[in-house]
């Protein structure tokens, strides 16, 4: 049943103003959005070429329609005006317009300046010239064919002295293929103006219960994943890979894989000091940030909607960059250097389907909220796993092996260092997670394999490999950032103290009790789970923040971690995406006391941006649940100007404290870095 029509006497009317030269679809796009928007309210549609007084009326019709149509309407008051009879040539009917709880104003002039100030928001329609003149003429045939030049200079004089595009709330590029209706609704969705009124559409997305289909089967998650979305252009996989390591507390219990279309992506980039989300064809601009908007996108429905037994249903899978910090305390300094070919700061896919495996019970779980080809892809997914689905060879080391260099030689981290202690002497951090990078461009390889080859080298349980069009990481990430329970219990497990694996059974168990007996990896351990229990407090119930797990040693691969639990249940009716915010970025990758840690590493680290590293992986689930890993140990690759080839990007880092030593810093560095470096075959560059 469909929702009842909102009260036109008592609602706040929200105007919307659709401008864009001629040939842009305006017309269409504004009469498809009105329909969509009517199956839970009235709409009013007013089209400016009612008002236009003839072929040279453009500045005198916009005029007439900001006083005659716009003000009584957005006042709530009925609009009347003298239409222009077109055939005629001559001024036509009065005509009367009631007003409604949504107005929807379409044309050229729509987003004047003299009406910005009613609208609660402008969508700006973007199409490339020579398609509008096509699209235009088609549609109007002889007539306008006749005026094109003639309308299209009042529309060059119009935007040359108001530069519309720039004042607007959204810019749709309009494809003309029947999607851009339903862009355009997800975007003004990601405005706050338009949020509360856009309930009833956010309502009906978050009740439509997933198809649950089980499979009982234990199919490696990377073979799986390859064989059904080793071509998609937006695929996300969070997997377990280390499945032989001992885990008490299941965090390697599940792998969970989806893949979208551009449309189902959300890229959130800050330019000018602006945030935008761009979702399919729509691009929005968020003036409150990117956590704002996620906290409107990540909304929790009724727990019936929703299967208890799995962590995730359909919502948001991706990742969190670490310039978002500057939301969250951190300065937007770093930020300002990143130039347009770099990684946006947040990327997130939004599937309809999503598939986990659940590898203690051996069932695979196939979570499907309305696909176009449902039925096929249950049909494949099932085929793929009766059959021999085994693991995927791991390819040889590539060859010729990457010639990584590093941003920081040693002479010069080792003056960094010392600098970092010396904020630390006087007083202005406790703890300076100091980070630099290795890189190597233009590398011939394939992602994938590149994935596949730090997993069979470091498994760990958040392994992850993302694929969003030209760029890609793959990642053997041991740390996780901050996982929220659908009972809201929230958990922190920071990373703080790194000792290599020894060659030798005794020198193995000797590196392993010098980290767990280490004054300084307690110290540096202990600093960031006091950062952290900070974190989760501000929205934890009073009394129940613990920590279960205090300076353990976990052992992987190619090291030895010390690992610390913090455990808090997240206050009733908290906002679960401020809570993230809170935490964001995680404090082992920072440093205490947070805000001027993270001022000093700016400074330290030369403005350079971090980008995915030292931000997070993992999934918003639709049940309120998330899990985010810390981004270490994480390949990121970019397609480089050679289309057949990628640039290759790996951070690495170490706390630092007043009882440091450079060279062991040093050192740390090279560990970490060991791992991903010889899975490529490739050596830490001499320095």
């Amino acid at each position: 049943m469909p929702t009842p029509c909102l009260n036109v006497a008592t609602s706040p009317v929200l105007v919307l103003g659709i401008d864009g030269r001629s040939g842009a679809g305006k017309s269409t796009l504004a009469a498809e959005l009105a329909t969509l928007l009517r199956r839970h309210r009235e709409v009013a549609l007013f089209h400016l070429e009612d008002i236009y007084p003839g072929w040279d009326g453009l500045a005198a019709g916009t005029a007439a329609y900001v006083t005659e149509v716009l003000e009584p309407l957005a006042a709530g008051r009925a609009a009347s005006w003298d239409t222009w009879d077109w055939a005629a040539g001559t001024t036509g009917d009065r005509t009367t317009m009631e007003t409604a709880p949504v107005i929807i104003i379409e044309g050229v002039g729509a987003g004047c300046a003299a009406a910005r100030g009613l609208l609660d928001a402008l969508i700006w329609v973007q199409v490339p010239d020579p398609v509008r003149k096509e699209r235009a003429l088609e549609r109007d045939g002889e007539v306008f064919s006749a005026h094109w030049d003639r309308w299209a200079a009042q529309e060059e004089t119009y935007l040359k002295r108001d530069a519309v595009p720039q004042h607007a709330d959204i810019t749709v590029h309009n494809r003309a293929d029947g999607s851009a209706p339903e862009h355009l609704l997800r975007a003004l969705a990601a405005l706050q103006i338009c949020h509360g009124v856009l309930a009833p559409e956010r309502a009906q997305v978050a009740a439509r219960a997933p198809e649950h289909h089980v499979f009982h089967a234990a199919p490696d998650a990377a073979a799986l994943f390859n064989a059904l979305h080793g071509t998609a252009e937006h695929a996300v996989l969070l997997e377990s890979s280390n499945l032989s390591f001992t885990d008490p507390r299941q965090r390697n219990r599940y792998s969970l894989m989806a893949a979208a279309d551009s449309d189902a992506c959300a890229t959130y980039e800050q330019r000018g000091g602006t945030g935008f989300l761009r979702e399919g064809t729509a691009t929005a601009r968020i003036t409150g940030g990117f956590f704002e908007w996620l906290s409107r996108a990540w909304e929790v429905p009724s727990p019936s909607s929703t299967d208890p037994l799995l962590p995730f249903a359909p919502g948001w899978l991706g990742y969190l960059g670490y310039e978002l910090k500057r939301e969250t305390g951190g300065s937007n300094n770093a930020a300002a250097a990143l130039d347009p070919g770099s990684l946006a700061d947040a990327v997130l896919i939004r599937p309809t389907r999503v598939i986990i495996i659940d590898h203690h019970t051996s069932t695979v779980h196939l979570l499907d909220a309305g696909s176009t080809d449902g039925t096929g892809f249950q049909a494949r997914v099932g085929a793929l796993l009766e059959g021999t689905l085994g693991a995927d060879l791991v390819p040889g080391p590539l060859d010729p092996a990457p010639a990584f260099t590093v941003r920081d030689e040693a002479a010069n981290y080792l003056a960094k260092v010392t600098a970092a202690q010396e904020q630390i002497r006087r007083g202005n951090s406790y703890e300076a997670c100091l980070t630099t990078a290795l890189s190597c461009a233009s590398v011939v390889c394939d992602p994938w394999e590149n994935y596949l080859r730090l997993r069979a080298a470091n498994p760990a349980p958040f392994a992850h490999y993302l694929r969003f069009g030209n760029a890609a990481a793959a990642s053997t990430s041991p740390e996780r950032f901050l996982a929220i329970g659908a009972d809201g219990w929230m958990r922190a497990e920071p990373i703080k103290g790194t000792r290599p694996r020894g060659h030798t059974t005794q020198a193995d168990a000797q590196l392993h009790r010098e980290l767990a007996s280490s004054p300084k990896d307690r110290a540096e351990n202990i600093m960031i789970v006091d950062l952290l229990r900070n974190d989760l407090s501000h929205f934890a119930v009073p009394g129940s923040l613990s920590v279960p797990r205090l300076c353990e040693i976990e052992s992987y691969a190619s090291v030895h971690q010390m690992v610390s639990t913090i455990d808090a249940l997240l206050r009733p009716g908290a906002p679960r995406a401020e809570a993230v915010a809170a935490a964001f970025p995680a404090g082992s990758m920072t440093g205490a006391p947070k805000v001027s840690t993270m001022e000093i590493l700016d400074n330290l680290e030369d403005g350079v941006p971090r980008g995915m590293y030292s931000g997070a992986v993992g999934y918003f689930s639709a049940t309120g649940s998330a899990d985010l890993s810390v981004v270490i140990r994480t390949l990121v690759m970019t397609r480089a100007a050679d289309a057949g080839s990628w640039d290759l990007s790996l951070g690495v880092g170490g706390a630092i404290t007043a009882d440091s030593d450079p060279q062991e810093e040093w050192d740390e560095v090279r560990t970490k870095a060991f791992g991903v470096l010889s899975a490529l075959g490739s050596t830490f560059p001499d320095s």
